[in-house]
């Protein structure tokens, strides 16, 4: 693999028009990456799958070059009905289209100028490889005291012009104060066997409000690990929502950093697996001042051969009193070869503090199916009824109506 890289990193590096100084530090996040290579169990925060086993296993040897100069054509199919919104597409990792036609063009700024941070992440070797192969990404500004008319789709897309590829991507937002943004990531792939590697960056100054909506349903044989890190000042709030169910191999991180007093985040999310699917999420919610708070719900519902984790932390600093914390994971097991792994922490410094997590799992109830049969349901219908209301206090947690239907129309939930 590490001569494969290395030839495809030249191969970027002679197609790219950066500087001497860019190209230089490039070459030390791959340099980082390389040396790291992909996270496997040894890691505590990857204790429940080995990625470079999940790749070789279900891709085996990755290729890294991906030809941007080639034209991909926007397949329209894809767009959510009934939703008008606005749109960013991605298409095998290239934007193709920005599209922002809903908005006013003056309270919105589209900085594709990036400059390369002077910074190696040792912990996480997958910003790495995102960096080193990312040549060019945006930078999404919203502007103080605008909040966008309508939602913005980020349609993540792939076809048939690429397989066995490593995708990287990479957007950086900045809600200025008293702004707002409905963001909804929308994964649709038609080609297989690739890796996905996407790293968001948040920066939400006071008083700014982010809801973001990732949404992965389409069945592929993909592997995806997607990084979210969140930065909030006072009174800020951002929302996350996480459905899990579309790729073989999906894990989801939410870094979130509560900088500024008053601010909260609130991260909710939902497993729906079968046909021998492996999904995490990874959540660690910073509490570094007075009077902040956040909240976490993740259920699992897992059919046969399928394995999901959660891995939640919540950290309190010394100087942060009044904080208020709370997270909890639940799953239904469907078959006896499911697996439900839960690590909840709480690492607590400060002593005025209101905390608490927890964790559960089991099957369903057969006395509950059995009464909903002598109502006249069948056995299916009586499961389906009892995995919609299991789900549907999480999708309640959803505070966009708008956004809280489509959902419940994508997983089939009743109103």
């Amino acid at each position: 693999m590490i001569d494969q890289i290395k030839t495809d990193f030249e191969k970027i590096i002679k197609n790219s028009n950066l500087s001497e100084g860019d190209v230089k530090l490039k070459r030390k996040y791959l340099d980082n990456f390389i040396e790291n290579g992909f996270p496997s169990r040894k890691l505590e925060n990857w204790k429940f799958s080995d990625l470079n086993q999940i790749i070789k296993k279900n891709i085996g040897e990755l290729s890294f070059f991906n030809d941007s100069s080639q034209p991909n054509k926007v397949d329209t199919s894809i767009f959510i009905d009934g939703l008008e919104h606005n749109k960013i597409i991605f298409i095998n990792g290239k934007i193709e289209k920005i599209d922002f036609n809903y908005e006013d063009q003056d309270k919105i700024t589209i900085d594709d100028d990036y400059k390369f941070e002077n910074k190696l992440e040792n912990s996480n070797s997958l910003l790495s490889l995102n960096n080193a192969f990312t040549n060019k990404f945006y930078k999404i500004i919203i502007k103080k005291g605008y909040s966008l008319k309508k939602p913005l789709v980020v349609y993540h897309t792939t076809n048939d012009k690429i397989e066995y590829k490593n995708i990287n991507l990479k957007l950086e937002f900045q809600l200025e104060q008293n702004s707002s943004l409905r963001l909804i990531d929308l994964f649709n792939d038609s080609a297989e066997n690739n890796f996905v590697n996407i790293f968001y960056n948040f920066d939400l100054k006071k008083n700014s409000v982010l809801k973001n909506y990732k949404i992965d349903k389409t069945q592929n044989k993909n592997i995806k690990y997607s990084y979210n890190n969140i930065e909030q000042e006072t009174n800020s709030v951002s929302e996350t929502f996480i459905f899990s169910s579309g790729s073989d191999f999906s894990k989801n991180e939410v870094n979130c950093n509560l900088n500024g007093e008053y601010s909260s985040a609130f991260v909710n999310g939902i497993f729906s697996l079968h046909n021998e699917q492996q999904h995490e999420i990874r959540t660690i919610i910073n509490h570094l001042v007075e009077n902040t708070k956040s909240y976490q719900l993740i259920k699992s519902v897992l059919g046969k051969n399928t394995k999901s984790a959660y891995q939640g932390k919540i950290f309190v600093d010394s100087k942060a009193q009044k904080t208020d914390g709370y997270q909890l994971s639940k799953a239904i097991l469907l078959d006896e070869t499911s697996e439900f792994n839960a690590k909840p922490e709480l690492e607590i410094y400060a002593d005025d503090v209101k905390c608490s997590h927890g964790s559960a799992s089991g099957s369903l109830d057969e006395n509950s199916i059995f009464y909903l049969m002598s109502r006249g349901l069948n056995y299916q219908q009586s499961k389906e009824l009892l995995i919609n209301g299991f789900l549907l206090d999480v999708v309640e947690k959803i505070t966009d109506l708008e956004i809280k239907k489509l959902i419940k129309e994508i997983k089939n939930i009743s109103m």
